[in-house]
This record gives C-alpha cells, structure tokens and sequence, in this order.
C-alpha cells in the first residue's frame, strides 16, 4: 500500500509538472516494484548497482 501511495502521488506531480507525460503515456508507473534490504554495504555500492540496471 506505500509503494502504491508514492506511486500514485509521484505520478500525479510529475503530470502536473510536464503535462505531455498525460497525453505520451496511459500509465507512468508498472504495477510491479522491487524492494529489499541492502545490509551493511555502502550507499556508492547501492547506487552503482542501480545505474548497473540501466544496461541490463
């Protein structure tokens, strides 16, 4: 339910802000989301792996 609150909300001020993104796009986010813990690594770590996922 939080992760649907955010989405709901953040796609609504992103709308807002850039109105083409109503008419481009039916839906600005999936249904689906990842979540997990990331332990005792460093935040570099945690962001290199996202910008990893770019190319995946």
């Amino acid at each position: 339910k939080i992760i649907q609150a955010f989405k709901r909300k953040s796609s609504r001020i992103l709308r807002e802000k850039y109105p083409s993104l109503k008419s481009r796009l039916p839906s600005l986010w999936t249904r689906s989301y990842f979540c997990c813990t990331v332990g005792d690594i460093s935040e570099s770590a945690v962001k290199q792996y996202i910008e990893n996922q770019k190319n995946v």
